[in-house]
């Protein structure tokens, strides 16, 4: 049930668990109620003497008497007995057996997670909260599938007229029987609850997510716990508040453990873009746009591939912009992108990466302005509600937590903070070449990475190699630890499988809308002109003195291709396919 503001009913009582156990405890009141009653349903003849008994309270033993078969002798084997001769048979026997041990390695198991203070395996949860409880219960019913199928068994013997079991409260074994069904009932209501609880709990922790599936989800949860999310719960983005949503996800993670049971996921496993809740009801519960008031500073430092992997250093200034009418600038990127207008688009395939249709309301006037790809542009039969997407946060932040990092950038990084030591001769070009092609095994990564960078020096800088070993091997330990956060080949992920659209440098990003291909009917053009979102402002090419502008500066390629920076889109080059079509070549 939905109330006004579009929260559930179960919100406003703390969220879904507790009306999750509410919803036990009833039902197994429920439960009991009906059992109770439709066996005092049966102890009449005839329709009003059905449930005389129940109205009046009194039994109808006492109001009319019935011939009785004269009470069989009891042996010394009956007098022993504990419980009514119905539950002496095999199969409730077995379940009894069943459900004990099940109750006992559940208790145990609990236990021992309450007093470890080590990591616990990430299966004892399965096995705890999911698979014994099963057990459990299948235990319980075979003990009453037992007790009746036996119930007829000695019923048909005798020859009696009763189908039920007859419950005479004035009989020792009886009275036995009752009180351990009451006792077993309230502690399985009170188990149930408690166990639901925390199966509840943990099929939606961290570890449950990426870890049960090890083989498959290994790089994601990799890639999350080096994350600036890695202290986000998976199931606050994945799944977001509300019931809706939390029983959607378990639904869809049916099919995910039979694709992980047979073998029928994808390689690699695709980001479902396609299932995301929208941004505002995930994202904007941190991340606030009318929040966002100030530009952003950012220093880059870009090492080239040759013998003394020349620096160049590029400090930019990055419109974030946002804000709000009362005190907010309003403008720059996420004020023009999310809080001026509204944006929607139709893409033609399923990552988002080709967009050949956009529409642009202004939210202050209501006007809309179409554009389209002149090079792509949309057949008007596929211009439809259902292929249309409200543009929202993670259009451009599709890797907000789960990044791979492209191994120039991250072999940048590490270099300019003496990781992999940047003095080393042509270590950047080492770097990059044992990431992308001399390591393709995780298991004999460090050491196909340690030959190849080694095997260089040896044969061409022999007294690098002597002397400078320890430095050597540190900047192996750092490019083996790259490649371990990175590559995965067993799931064929990488960079390469997974492009970041912040920025353009890498992938389209940016450049798939604006690209200065996408026209208006007026013949407005959406600019590709770079100092929309940022400008340069300190600028040092290798061995050449600092330029500064806070009016922005000319961007100086550090390869010095200058003409086909002008005539081409950065990714172009830098994306996997340019780099794959410059190998080629």
């Amino acid at each position: 049930m939905v109330l006004s503001g579009g929260k559930m009913l179960c919100d406003r009582f703390g969220g879904i668990w507790p009306m999750a156990v509410l919803h036990i405890i009833i039902g197994y009141i429920l439960s009991l109620f009906m059992f109770v009653h439709i066996y005092l349903g049966t102890t009449g003849e005839t329709i009003g003497d059905l449930f005389k008994s129940m109205i009046s309270g009194w039994h109808l033993a006492e109001e009319e008497t019935v011939p009785q078969a004269p009470e069989p002798v009891k042996t010394d084997k009956d007098k022993k007995r504990i419980f009514p001769i119905v539950f002496y048979n095999p199969v409730t026997m077995a379940g009894v057996l069943v459900a004990a041990i099940s109750l006992v390695t559940i208790v145990f198991l609990m236990v021992l997670e309450f007093f470890s203070t080590e990591v616990q395996n990430p299966y004892i949860g399965i096995v705890t909260f999911i698979i014994l409880p099963s057990f459990l219960i299948g235990g319980l019913l075979l003990i009453a599938f037992g007790a009746i199928r036996e119930n007829r068994r000695l019923l048909r013997v005798k020859e009696g007229r009763k189908a039920l079991p007859i419950i005479d409260l004035n009989n020792p074994k009886y009275q036995i029987a009752t009180l351990v069904f009451t006792t077993g009932t309230f502690l399985l209501i009170l188990l149930t609850a408690f166990g639901s609880f925390k199966a509840y709990e943990y099929t939606d922790s961290d570890e449950f997510c990426g870890t049960v599936c090890h083989k498959v989800m290994q790089p994601e949860y990799t890639a999350y716990k080096k994350s600036p999310h890695s202290r986000v719960a998976c199931v606050k983005c994945h799944i977001g508040p509300g019931a809706s949503w939390f029983v959607r996800s378990k639904l869809s993670g049916v099919y995910q453990v039979y694709a992980t049971l047979f073998n029928k996921y994808e390689k690699p496993i695709p980001t479902p873009v396609a299932n995301l809740r929208p941004a505002e009801e995930t994202c904007e519960q941190c991340h606030w746009p009318r929040h966002f008031y100030s530009d952003k500073k950012i220093d880059y430092y870009l090492y080239k591939s040759d013998e003394n992997n020349s620096l160049t250093k590029v400090t930019m200034l990055v419109y974030v912009g946002g804000g709000n009418a009362i005190i907010g600038n309003r403008s720059g990127i996420h004020y023009n992108m999310n809080l001026a207008n509204e944006i929607t688009y139709i893409a033609t395939d399923r990552d988002r990466e080709v967009i050949p249709w956009i529409k642009v309301k202004n939210i202050a006037t209501g006007k809309e302005t179409l554009y389209q790809s002149i090079d792509n542009k949309l057949p008007d039969k596929s211009v439809k509600p259902e292929n249309m997407r409200k543009f929202d946060c993670i259009d451009c932040h599709n890797r907000p937590t789960h990044i791979y990092n492209q191994p120039n950038a991250i072999v940048n990084t590490y270099m300019s903070v003496n990781l992999i030591s940047p003095t080393l001769p042509y270590i950047k070009s080492l770097a990059v070449q044992a990431l992308e092609s001399y390591a393709n095994n995780r298991k004999t990564a460090y050491q196909d990475i340690s030959n190849f960078i080694w095997n260089f020096y040896k044969q061409n800088f022999a007294d690098t190699a002597y002397l400078r070993k320890k430095d050597i091997e540190k900047s192996i330990n750092s490019i083996h630890t790259i490649y371990i956060n990175n590559y995965f080949p067993e799931m064929k992920v990488s960079w390469r499988s997974h492009p970041d659209n912040i920025g353009h440098l890498y992938s389209k990003g940016c450049f798939r809308c604006h690209d200065g291909r996408h026209v208006s009917n007026d013949g407005k053009v959406l600019s590709k002109d770079c100092n929309l979102c940022h400008i340069i402002i300190e600028q040092q090419a290798p061995n050449q003195p600092k330029e500064a502008s806070y009016v922005g500066l000319k961007f100086k390629h550090p390869g010095g291709i200058e003409n086909m920076v002008n005539k081409n889109y950065c990714p172009d080059c830098h994306s996997a396919q340019g780099i794959t079509r410059s190998w080629k070549k």
